[in-house]
């Protein structure tokens, strides 16, 4: 008797688990349905952009470029601005430049290498007491070596990761107790159409971009389910096209009045607007996220033809 209980127990519990997974999996299915239609409802309505007139924003690489622009952006809109670059010169022709804007917000130039740890985690406490606590953190430092693989020193692998990754992290382990501290903040970290599509030429460049991408994908998820879950702190990974920054040196272009390089004005613009509207993912042209996934449920011949018909990638400088 005892074993025909036990065993009808387990397949009562087998039962329960089964009837229990299959609740659970059409309750996940009906949420995903909704928000796939919220999804694309939002594709036809105008983003509602938050204001972000009280934010104290910190952008690197604001010496020139996208980082520039973006230092323009926000003190146009009213924020605390802050400029880090290692070119003391051409972050204060930024300031300057921020300082002439009509309504503009307060401005600071500091002068930080950002690959340096200890001079990040030094500079976050000298802006908590001389300014406030950051709320919003913009990595937007970056260089891009441009030859072949064989041709990149070991010195410049090295600082392409420095520059493009490592500084990120120093820069989240600095600022993210500020914004735990407010309960707040956002984080924009910029990663490119190479951060999703490999290119010649560009490989160190590629793999500290597509590094970005991981390193933002699982603090998003360290956020959402981990020690900041029960902080209002939310992020934006950038995905710009070629820029006409001076980083792409001899850029291919095979349909230049369709995908050209894009002004770092028009760049900024869709990085701030995107950080207004809490968006996640921001590929600058949009379509060409859509692009890119498609292609990726595709066998990778059929992805390649379309990559090489698209064209589009950087010449070697040497």
């Amino acid at each position: 008797m005892e074993n025909d209980n036990t065993g009808d127990n387990a397949v009562a519990k087998r039962i329960f688990n089964i009837v229990q997974h299959t609740v659970e999996f059409l309750i996940v299915l009906i949420r995903i349905i909704l928000e796939l239609c919220f999804a694309l409802v939002q594709l036809f309505m105008p983003r509602k952009l938050k204001d972000v007139s009280n934010e104290i924003v910190l952008i690197t690489g604001t010496g020139h470029g996208i980082g520039r622009e973006l230092a323009l952006h926000y003190t146009a809109l009213g924020s605390t601005v802050i400029c880090i670059d290692i070119n003391e010169k051409n972050n204060d022709e930024t300031v300057k430049k921020a300082k002439r804007l009509k309504n503009a917000g307060s401005v600071y130039s500091y002068t930080c290498d950002v690959t340096d740890r200890n001079a990040v985690l030094k500079l976050a406490d000298r802006i908590k007491d001389e300014i406030g606590l950051v709320t919003v953190l913009v990595n937007n430092v970056g260089i891009m070596p441009t030859h072949p693989f064989e041709q990149q020193t070991a010195d410049e692998i090295r600082q392409v990761f420095e520059i493009n990754v490592f500084s990120q992290f120093w820069t989240l382990q600095a600022f993210l107790p500020h914004m735990k501290q407010q309960n707040r903040g956002h984080i924009i970290a910029m990663s490119s159409i190479a951060g999703l599509v490999g290119n010649a030429n560009v490989v160190p460049y590629c793999a500290s971009k597509f590094a970005v991408r991981g390193l933002m994908e699982a603090l998003h998820e360290e956020m959402r389910t981990g020690p900041y879950n029960d902080h209002q702190i939310t992020g934006s990974i950038i995905y710009p096209y070629m820029t006409n920054t001076g980083l792409c040196k001899k850029p291919i272009i095979k349909f230049p009045s369709i995908l050209g390089l894009l002004d770092p004005k028009v760049v900024a613009k869709h990085i701030v607007e995107g950080h207004r509207a809490n968006i996640t993912e921001i590929t600058i042209p949009s379509s060409l996220f859509y692009i890119n996934n498609w292609c990726r449920i595709l066998p990778i011949k059929c992805a390649l033809l379309l990559k090489d018909f698209i064209g589009g990638g950087l010449g070697s400088d040497l």
